[in-house]
């Protein structure tokens, strides 16, 4: 069996379960159940026919169709989105020696409630959240559970990072957008990043984690409504991609400036799927903007590097496949750039690998291992196995 990776060594920072519509019934607990917010396309999962959906994956021809082309079918379609037993088959076949995996019911929800006011609701539903990640990647050691560590209580944000760090999540994933009620560079955090830095776990930004990027007036054009990239219910088109870099650019930069990657020199961070075109800009800006206020500012008095330094040291970041990946790499630094597919979602596209191997065309072999292999490596310290590792 040839995998779609061949021969090439890839480790893969994006991939994703597909909840079913019962996720609640199996997890949450009744408190939890009536609080939850919807999911992304709440009605299209209302309409799923779990029994039908079960019955086409033990269908032998379909199985056989699936060993073909294991990156055609998307969604529940896929092998392996839902059922934890089947992810070790699709694995094999996409050919990755990892996979971080994130939720796709979850994404926004964990975030919205902890910006709302219920703090006992928010560390109830990131508990139950991380404990079905967990249960889903326990499977097999290839699969890299990404847990939530909500950040609006500070002493409790340390308290749960212990505990969810000795469950055994291999990255922390936390929310794009500002706490409700103090800054991400927040002195009152500095337990967290010492527990994420001491346990060698890194720091991960997804989309749907920065509150409402955009406000909704500007689809308000008069004209007829625009189809939804995955022809879902409207959340991802040419207008709403714009804003999504906004969070994660404004949380990193002021921890950047803030000091907290320079008192935590070996915490790594990952911005997974909000792309990577704007990382060169962001970078020059931030240098641009700590020359222009070193004066006047004591904090960017005390930084030793640039915020580019830091970014080169200490952030990775996915590129979509439709992104001119080998530009990032040459504008903005070869340690940044990670490989992603965003398994089994849509918007990964059916050959992630071909079009990131022709945008890397004329890149070093150095450059083009980073992107591959190298830089994953680096970010996620001790949550990669250490026989997941590429041998050099």
């Amino acid at each position: 069996m040839r995998s779609y990776a061949g021969d090439r060594a890839i480790h893969d920072a994006d991939s994703h379960v597909m909840e079913l519509p019962n996720w609640g019934e199996q997890w949450a607990p009744p408190e939890l159940r009536e609080r939850m917010a919807p999911p992304p396309n709440a009605e299209r999962r209302r309409r799923l026919d779990i029994e039908a959906l079960e019955r086409r994956h033990d269908d032998p021809e379909y199985r056989a169709k699936l060993d073909e082309n294991v990156m055609g079918p998307k969604g529940w379609l896929a092998a392996g989105a839902w059922r934890k037993e089947d992810r070790p088959w699709a694995l094999d076949r996409l050919g990755f020696r990892s996979q971080l995996v994130f939720t796709t019911a979850n994404l926004g929800g964990v975030a919205a409630i902890e910006h709302g006011d219920d703090l006992d609701l928010t560390y109830l539903y990131a508990r139950v959240h991380n404990e079905a990640m967990l249960d889903f990647c326990s499977v097999d050691p290839r699969l890299l559970p990404v847990c939530y560590l909500p950040l609006a209580d500070m002493d409790r944000a340390a308290v749960f990072a212990e505990k969810t760090i000795a469950q055994g999540a291999a990255a922390l994933m936390i929310a794009s957008a500002c706490p409700r009620h103090h800054g991400p560079s927040h002195i009152g955090l500095d337990p967290v990043w010492a527990r994420a830095e001491e346990a060698r776990l890194p720091i991960i930004f997804h989309v749907g984690g920065g509150g409402r990027l955009m406000n909704p007036t500007y689809k308000e054009n008069g004209l007829p409504p625009v189809p939804d990239f995955t022809g879902g219910d409207g959340n991802f088109t040419s207008v709403s991609f714009m804003p999504i870099p906004g969070p994660p650019m404004q949380t990193l930069a002021t921890m950047i400036f803030d000091g907290v990657l320079e008192r935590f020199p070996e915490l790594r961070f990952g911005v997974i799927e909000q792309g990577a075109s704007w990382v060169p800009g962001w970078m020059r800006s931030m240098d641009s903007a700590a020359y222009a206020f070193r004066k006047n500012e004591e904090r960017l008095q005390k930084l030793p590097l640039r915020p580019s330094e830091y970014v080169r040291r200490q952030v990775r970041v996915t590129p979509y496949p439709h992104e001119p990946a080998g530009w990032i790499v040459e504008q903005s630094a070869p340690e940044v750039s990670l490989f992603s597919s965003d398994y089994p979602h849509a918007e990964g596209g059916r050959n992630p690998i071909k079009r990131f191997e022709e945008s890397l065309t004329g890149r070093t072999a150095e450059e083009q291992e980073g992107f591959w292999w190298r830089n994953f490596e680096d970010l996620m310290g001790a949550g990669l196995p250490d026989d997941l590792r590429v041998e050099v």
